[in-house]
């Protein structure tokens, strides 16, 4: 087997970091449904000050031909590549609270191999905490706030916050490895699942960033600036209730989602906020016929933005 540590190359010096930092994670691969993590992403290094520390070998680790990168056809010749990346950044929230935060392109090979990468890096930087975050669809309303599902070791998280609990098996992705892992070590690790109203589940919603973020700050303290976030939520949700409101099938069909969701969350029996007693769920054809203009919807560009911090 190949040397783990052949996966990642050491970019930044790694002298001047301190000791005991939380690693975030965010991983684009199986399912982001809202843009979460992709928004993530860019959110935080467009807006915090960061530097790269480690990058991983995407040759090794990437399906291209799955995932196929981005290239410019500028009239008779190419330009302009876009390759894939995967780099563990050195981050200062907004109070200059350092973290590490792993982002990228989820693996398609090796998934043992990085999961031992990441155990490394962990064990090189004494990492304190591990907390990943991903988003999948689900028929929940858009007019409700936006659910977690916790998973890992940290029991004060699941218990404060995972609001739903299922027994079931799930397609894994790569994090849930490393998360596996760690717990085996005992290493505190927490996974945040968010879960996206299916019918946005294609849309880039900014309010699925804000809840990564404050997924995030709930695990680690770590404070991050949302105020541009909130409000592209608000006008994105604004332009939804003005198509709801103008469709009364629409409107009944989102009224739904919004019964089973308040009679889950009061404790009634139902087994999830997804299902009616028969475990029947609610069809989203009409609510995606009636969106299908938003599914294009992009959040605002970064223009009004200010330049983020040097680190």
């Amino acid at each position: 087997m190949t040397d783990s540590s052949e996966l990642y190359e050491i970019t930044g010096e790694l002298g001047n970091i301190p000791e005991g930092l939380d690693l975030v994670v965010g991983l684009t691969g199986f399912t982001d449904a809202g843009g979460a993590v992709a928004q993530l992403g860019e959110y935080i290094l467009e807006n915090l000050s960061n530097r790269v520390i480690a990058e991983f070998d995407a040759d090794a680790l990437l399906d291209y031909r799955a995932r196929r990168p981005v290239i410019y056809f500028d009239q008779d010749h190419l330009t302009g590549y876009q390759p894939p990346v995967l780099r563990l950044y050195l981050v200062q929230d907004e109070l200059n609270q350092p973290f590490l935060f792993l982002n990228g392109f989820e693996p398609d090979f090796r998934w043992e191999a990085f999961t031992k990468s990441v155990i490394d890096i962990i064990g090189l930087l004494k990492i304190k905490t591990t907390t990943s975050v991903h988003a999948i669809p689900m028929p929940v309303p858009h007019t409700r706030p936006i659910r977690v599902t916790v998973s890992g070791n940290r029991l004060e998280l699941i218990d404060a916050l995972s609001v739903w609990k299922p027994h079931t098996q799930v397609p894994a992705n790569a994090m849930h490895l490393v998360e596996f892992r760690l717990q085996e070590l005992a290493h505190p690790v927490a996974g945040f699942a968010l879960l996206i109203p299916h019918y946005l589940a294609d849309t880039e919603f900014p309010l699925a960033a804000l809840a990564s973020l404050e997924s995030i700050s709930a695990a680690t303290g770590l404070i991050f600036p949302t105020d541009k976030l909130r409000e592209e939520g608000r006008v994105f949700l604004s332009k939804i209730d003005e198509q709801v409101g103008t469709n009364g099938d629409l409107e009944k069909l989102v009224g739904t989602l919004e019964e089973r969701h308040d009679a889950y969350m009061q404790g009634t029996p139902l087994k999830s906020p997804l299902t009616d007693e028969d475990g029947e769920l609610p069809s989203a054809d009409e609510i995606a016929e009636e969106l299908e203009k938003f599914l294009a919807i992009r959040r605002a560009g970064d223009d009004d933005a200010g330049p983020p911090l040097g680190l």
